[in-house]
């Protein structure tokens, strides 16, 4: 790990500001990836900014019914708040499927959607990699890329994000609330908040330069059954291959969401509508223009096979 300087800020705009002024400084909570990263030398920041102490670790109700999460509530904390457990629990289960409790004891809210991809062409740092270092090219091309992207990936980068939170918060639609330098504050639906490989997928979020997360806020609760299945190699402690968030209403119609598919949180609403017909019929629309290799193609079947299992529970009336 490199050497760094270190500060607390007081608040939100200061602690923005303080990124802002300089492009190697990183804001860190919990540090859960940030650390790792740092001990690998794939980010090396020279300043860190400390945002534990600010004001942010609240679970408030918001004007319309929904929630507002702050961006320093810790993973296990959201996932055993009781409105969350009732109104939001595909959330809850989102959360706990992720890490361990350990690390849910130190994630916070925003650094769980600010994660970085475990694709391990990136954290090889002898393997050229565009999201590490830009214009290097895509050491995964080509590779073994069983747990890599079929669907939003491009010629640059193939890999997935790996948040199971983000998923869920993507299917409840929920908005990212953020606080600049010069103080001004802005709402980011969490459908545009991860960005698409494209050229650049270096750059991962619509965050500008500084750009500190405050909360993250919940619509009103949808009802129906909620389900997180979440396909991985082992047990725990495990990065999804395919996951699915779903709710599913009594009439067969509802919402769903993946993780391990793509760049971002995959979601496509217009698929939505063909949920009654079963899962192959929302999958050919989910996974519409997939590009698999050798090794990953099984996740189109596997997507669909899982959709299924979540309607027969729900039609049998099991969340």
């Amino acid at each position: 790990m490199r050497a760094f300087t270190y500060e607390r800020a007081r608040t939100p705009a200061e602690a923005a500001a303080a990124v802002a002024r300089r492009p190697d400084t990183r804001f860190i909570a919990g540090g859960t990836n940030l650390l790792d990263l740092m001990k690998l030398e794939i980010e090396t920041p020279t300043h860190l900014v400390d945002v534990n102490g600010l004001a942010l670790d609240r679970i408030e109700p918001a004007p319309d019914g929904g929630l507002r999460i702050g961006a320093l509530v810790r993973n296990t904390d959201l996932a055993a708040d009781m409105r969350v457990r009732r109104d939001y629990p595909v959330l809850s289960r989102a959360l706990l499927a992720g890490a361990s409790a350990q690390l849910r004891n130190k994630a916070t809210t925003a650094g769980n959607l600010l994660q970085r991809t475990r694709c391990p062409y990136f954290y090889d740092t002898h393997q050229p990699c565009n999201k590490r270092s830009p214009g290097s090219g895509c050491s995964a091309m080509g590779g073994y890329t069983r747990g890599h992207a079929i669907v939003g990936q491009s010629d640059a980068c193939i890999a997935t994000h790996p948040s199971d939170m983000a998923v869920a918060m993507r299917l409840l639609d929920a908005t990212v609330e953020t606080v600049a330098s010069d103080g001004t504050s802005r709402a980011i639906p969490i459908a545009d908040f991860h960005r698409l490989p494209g050229t650049t997928p270096h750059i991962e979020t619509a965050l500008r330069p500084g750009e500190l997360i405050t909360a993250v806020t919940l619509p009103r609760p949808l009802g129906g059954k909620h389900f997180y299945r979440k396909i991985r190699d082992r047990a725990s402690y495990a990065f999804a291959l395919v996951s699915v968030a779903a709710v599913i209403q009594p009439d067969g119609t509802g919402r769903v969401a993946l993780g391990g598919v793509a760049h971002r949180p995959w979601r496509v609403p217009a698929a939505e509508q063909s949920l009654p017909s079963g899962g192959k019929a929302v999958t050919d629309q989910l996974l519409a223009g997939a590009r698999t290799t050798g090794d990953n193609a099984f996740k189109i079947l596997l997507v669909q096979r899982t959709i299924d299992a979540i309607l027969s529970d729900a039609r049998k009336g099991h969340a």
